[in-house]
């Protein structure tokens, strides 16, 4: 075995029980022996020292080609074991000094003009639409689930996250709602029916903006929403709510300023805007490689000092912040066994290597919301100090009286029950 991944195995896993089996097919063990085994074997020296280097993206990369396999355990084993020994022991300096050099070049890898960040969207969420009919819920609600109660199903949690941000956003008929980042339509489509409200969603996917469509053309009588191909800063007009989930990440910090900057000038004056937002509890850093790489090109997560300072050039006030603890790592374990269970139809929608990659980026971002600094952040803004009551208990009271709207009866278009 490579003796500089020795010593990084050596200095980092301290408990636990971790056999690594090197290019030369010799086994050595690392931690404790406490909690379940977990066997690794790599198939070349070259990876050996990827691991040794650069091991954020060698591991993802290694398990993505097939030339690192878990064969005992699974992949979330192996990436929990690390990232609960990464709490108190982080890599040695000198396997840091990339990570260093990237978080140095955050400014140029998330410039997101609006051709970038179409591109960057097109990467993700443009991929074929049936991967995503294996994991997600009937609704295709694609960020954190909100688990009111701990026995929640994922599509009730996703229900309940609606309803739990349309409380915040205190909606009432005939306003004009904006929905930055709208998705597949779900959350346009609750707000519009819950309130009677006029729903604008905006997306940059094109692949997206097809399903949401034709979820309003086919949605019942009364008020629906429509939806526009469009970047956030084209976006004109007054809106009395303005609410964001899980688009944030996909900004770029180089435009956070622009972003509140541009809903600071959407929002009426009496008006209240939601940011739902995965967010990290520590101070700044960069973008996890991997993730970079070949998940969401152009994102990062921001810390909230970040937001705050942003949204302080913007004259915006902060009314209200809630942070969503392990909410994510729940959503990510149901979308997770889903996608295992559904892997032979995506392997033969997407091919092996794709659905490496994919439980690889499923598995990571749990490990990372149990065991490291990610959570969620609810963050209300308003422009006139005395918009909203001075107590939070209307929160409380307006999801008792919205709809927990069942998901089998607003299945989007083209998903199949059991499909």
């Amino acid at each position: 075995m490579l003796k500089l991944l020795s010593l990084v195995l050596s200095n980092v896993v301290r408990e636990g029980d971790l056999t690594f089996i090197d290019a030369a097919g010799e086994a050595h063990r690392f931690g404790d022996g406490s909690g379940p085994p977990v066997t690794v074997k790599v198939a070349d020296r070259r990876l050996e020292w990827h691991l040794a280097l650069d091991p954020e993206m060698a591991a993802g990369e290694g398990y993505m080609s097939g030339r690192l396999r878990v064969t005992q355990g699974n992949i979330y084993d192996f990436i929990a074991l690390m990232m609960r020994n990464l709490m108190d022991r982080p890599y040695p300096r000198f396997a840091q000094q990339l990570g260093a050099m990237r978080r140095l070049l955050r400014p140029v890898t998330q410039f997101n003009p609006i051709r970038r960040a179409q591109k960057n969207v097109h990467h993700h969420y443009d991929i074929d639409p049936r991967i995503y009919e294996l994991f997600l819920d009937p609704d295709r609600q694609y960020s954190c689930a909100y688990f009111a109660e701990p026995d929640m199903s994922l599509a009730d949690a996703q229900a309940a996250k609606k309803r739990h941000i349309a409380a915040k956003l205190r909606l009432e008929p005939g306003q004009r709602v904006l929905d930055i980042g709208s998705g597949w339509g779900g959350l346009a489509l609750y707000l519009a029916r819950a309130s009677s409200a006029d729903v604008t969603g905006i997306t940059l996917s094109e692949e997206q903006i097809k399903i949401a469509r034709e979820r309003a053309r086919t949605a019942p009588e009364g008020h629906v929403p429509r939806f526009d191909l469009c970047d956030y800063r084209a976006v004109t007009g007054s809106f009395d709510r303005i609410v964001s989930v899980g688009m944030f990440e996909h900004v770029g910090l180089p435009h956070y300023k622009t972003f509140f900057s541009t809903v600071a000038r959407l929002l009426a004056p009496g008006g209240t805007a939601l940011l739902h937002t995965i967010g990290r509890t520590d101070r700044p850093a960069g973008t996890n490689p991997f993730i970079a790489r070949y998940i969401f090109p152009g994102g990062y997560i921001p810390a909230l000092s970040e937001i705050m300072t942003a949204v302080e050039a913007s004259g915006l006030i902060v009314s209200d912040v809630e942070v969503l603890r392990f909410h994510y790592a729940e959503t990510l374990l149901a979308w997770r066994r889903r996608f295992l269970a559904n892997r032979p139809a995506a392997v033969a929608i997407a091919g092996e290597e794709f659905c490496r990659m994919w439980e690889f980026y499923l598995a990571g971002s749990e490990a990372a919301f149990r065991f490291q600094n990610f959570v969620v952040f609810q963050v209300q803004f308003i422009r006139r100090i005395d918009t909203l009551p001075m107590t939070r208990d209307y929160i409380a009271a307006a999801e008792q009286a919205l709809p927990l709207a069942r998901p089998d009866t607003d299945r989007p278009q083209g998903i199949a029950a059991g499909r």
